[in-house]
């Protein structure tokens, strides 16, 4: 059976904590979500989550669609407006694509897409002493919780065949939108840092709500 690997607290949405701010983050992680969905999964009333979910409408920060799920009627499922996923983490972005479009006016763009790659590289050496002789389901502790304390909201689960590394929020993404190679990179970091193979199934500037990485460690990863 796979083992949630945990990564510490999650970044709340700004300005937003207890009840209101965990139905915010749970939408963050999964959605769309339905009232009884939520009330199921943060140990509240329905009533409770359907007040919540009311009041995060009537700030704009919360919408829904009507869903036919199998028989009967349409339910409302619940998902982030714009302005809920403007909430949580986008580190310096204005700032960093001002840099980058400079950097391109001035160097080219590939001297701003070499920046970017820099990122990674620093954060690789940041994680070769933790990650040095550790087990796989250790790699992928520390690469989430690393990743998780840059605000990406990542968290994954090692099976006994592969893992999968999920990241439920985007820092970057317009940076991401003019500079697809930062997403490149942020693979090839993955499979070196983890010693594995990595394949993205899922991707935010593809229009999912997650970018997920399926990852393979070799057999005698697996079994150490």
């Amino acid at each position: 059976m796979a083992s949630a690997l945990p990564t510490g607290d999650w970044n709340l949405p700004l300005g937003h904590k207890g009840p209101r701010g965990a139905v915010l983050n749970q939408l963050k992680r999964a959605q769309p979500l339905t009232a009884k969905q939520l009330a199921l999964w943060l140990g509240l009333s329905l009533n409770a989550a359907r007040h919540h979910l009311k009041e995060l409408e009537v700030e704009g920060l919360v919408q829904y669609d009507r869903e036919h799920r199998g028989v009967g009627a349409p339910v409302f499922a619940y998902r982030l407006s714009p302005s809920g996923e403007a909430l949580f983490p986008r580190r310096y972005q204005e700032t960093l694509t001002a840099v980058l479009e400079e950097i391109v006016q001035r160097e080219g763009r590939e001297a701003a897409v070499t920046l970017l790659q820099a990122y990674y590289g620093r954060l690789a050496l940041r994680l070769a002493a933790e990650l040095k002789d550790a087990p796989p389901v250790e790699r992928l502790q520390a690469v989430a919780r690393a990743l998780s304390d840059e605000g990406y909201m990542a968290e994954g689960q090692l099976g006994p065949a592969v893992g999968t590394l999920t990241e439920h929020n985007c820092t970057i993404p317009a940076v991401a939108q003019r500079f697809p190679e930062v997403c490149a990179a942020e693979a090839k970091f993955l499979a070196e840092v983890l010693g594995a193979e990595v394949d993205r199934r899922a991707h935010i500037l593809r229009g999912c709500s997650v970018c997920e990485y399926q990852v393979r460690f070799n057999t005698a990863q697996e079994t150490s």
